[in-house]
């Protein structure tokens, strides 16, 4: 499967351009990690684009992603980002074994959470977002409610990379397409 096969995948089940951001926003942090553990980038590129592609179809936890399964098998995704997405809910009972799998349930929810924290701040942008932005938010359980930090540690805990180590190299990954997240913000002139 190639990513502009994958792509047309999300491209058909996926209108809302929020969460198209969000997968891609996933599939960034998970080339950023399959390059990092000298691991198959398209592979892991892959499975962060199309892990949420049957939400809009199938938008609760009784259907999602489990739904959307037959749908990848049919269209030949093969079997690791299968197995892959289907692990990164836990309500699915299918656990986490490989790397990839564990990578992207720890790139999932965190994504949120850097768009939230980026979209409150003057520029808007990724380009000047900091660790330290993310983790005054964390602390605010008011703020984007809907990001489970006990979620985030706990899958940045068992995927084996330091929970503020993670944050800043999700913004890193994620800075390398802000213009497609809408992100690029506000930047200063060239002067």
């Amino acid at each position: 499967m190639t990513h502009d096969e994958a792509y047309a995948i999300v491209q058909e089940y996926v209108k809302n351009e929020n969460l198209i951001r969000h997968m891609l926003s996933v599939e960034a942090a998970m080339r950023f990690y399959a390059e990092k553990y000298s691991e198959d980038v398209d592979m892991w590129g892959m499975s962060g684009l199309l892990h949420d592609f049957d939400w809009e179809i199938h938008p609760t936890l009784e259907q999602h992603p489990q739904d959307g399964i037959p749908i990848l098998r049919e269209r030949g995704v093969p079997e690791e980002i299968v197995r892959a997405i289907q692990s990164h809910a836990d309500h699915t009972g299918v656990p986490r074994q490989t790397l990839m799998e564990k990578a992207l349930y720890a790139c999932d929810e965190i994504t949120g959470l850097i768009v939230a924290v980026a979209l409150v701040r003057p520029s808007k942008s990724l380009h000047d977002l900091k660790v330290k932005s993310v983790k005054k938010k964390w602390k605010d359980r008011s703020f984007a409610a809907g990001a489970n930090r006990e979620e985030i540690s706990g899958a940045a805990e068992e995927f084996g990379v330091p929970l503020w180590e993670h944050v800043d190299n999700v913004i890193q990954a994620m800075l390398g397409i802000a213009p497609q997240l809408g992100l690029e913000g506000e930047l200063p002139p060239n002067g």
